[in-house]
């Protein structure tokens, strides 16, 4: 960085279908996974500085523990650039949401890393070590995640461009605690074909045993679906929910809906990338 300010949308993630295959030895559980990206997420910007240094801000800053140890300090950490960056992070996606929020913020700073210096060659290792979802959300597009999430695949997105709608109840959602209630059964493997067939086709194990442990997942969802989307179901390990809509217009009539009613909840609105 020669002096420059950089600025990145740490992009929030949705899990349009997550099939929960089996518990593994290492305690971590097979997934296989279909990762999109909305075009909405936190706000970080980076400059120049004698040394590392992190601020934060924004709806959510309150709830990142301590800085230091917060993944964006983590990333920076785990990649080569510089004598040190100041970076400020505006925090506008819950935490503990199924929206990968941490790991977006990681993504991202692995972006500004990559358009200052180059990335190196094992960045997808350095990111994987920082969380699973850290290496899909360093490209922050379309693809299928299989292992933990971290074994990825390219998909050309044929819901490009579609409008979505986020809703949160304001529910933190450990993932750990919603993967230990997963009753173990094995469902099958999520469909093949086009983003869409593999959305419409398939389903979010963890969706059950997210509303036994946060009922009002179950009230976001029946939310969503009454606004007649083309699909409406729980992103991750929840609590936040997803809703599809043919046109933006559509997504603009039904996010006022659930704010005239439920104006307690979170929500944005955006576009898959």
């Amino acid at each position: 960085m020669d002096g420059a300010m950089l600025t990145e949308t740490a992009y929030a993630k949705i899990n349009l279908a997550l099939h929960v295959r089996r518990r593994r030895e290492d305690g971590y559980h097979e997934l296989e996974t279909l990762f999109a990206f909305v075009d909405e997420g936190d706000r970080l910007h980076a400059a120049p500085a004698e040394q590392d240094r992190l601020v934060t801000h924004g709806e959510f800053a309150s709830l990142i523990e301590d800085p230091f140890a917060n993944i964006v300090s983590r990333a920076l950490g785990a990649l080569p650039h510089g004598k040190g960056w100041a970076v400020e992070l505006e925090k506008r996606l819950p935490v503990a949401a199924g929206l990968g929020g941490g790991s977006a913020d990681a993504g991202a700073v692995f972006r500004m890393v990559e358009r200052a210096h180059g990335l190196p060659d094992d960045w997808q290792q350095r990111a994987a070590r920082l969380g699973a979802d850290v290496p899909a959300c360093v490209l922050s597009t379309t693809c299928i995640g299989r292992g933990t999430g971290t074994d990825l695949e390219p998909l050309d997105s044929d819901l490009a461009g579609t409008a979505v709608l986020l809703v949160n109840p304001r529910v933190a959602v450990p993932t750990g605690p919603v993967f230990q209630a997963w009753d173990g059964i094995d469902r099958g493997a999520m469909p093949e074909g086009t983003a869409r067939t593999i959305a419409l086709e398939g389903r979010n194990d963890l969706e059950q045993p997210a509303i036994a442990i946060c009922p009002p997942v179950a009230q976001v969802l029946d939310a969503l679906r009454g606004t007649r989307p083309f699909l409406a179901r729980m992103s991750g390990s929840g609590a936040t929910c997803f809703a599809l809509y043919d046109d933006a217009a559509q997504a603009a009539r039904a996010a006022e809906t659930i704010a005239a009613s439920r104006p307690e909840w979170w929500q944005m609105q955006g576009r898959l990338r």
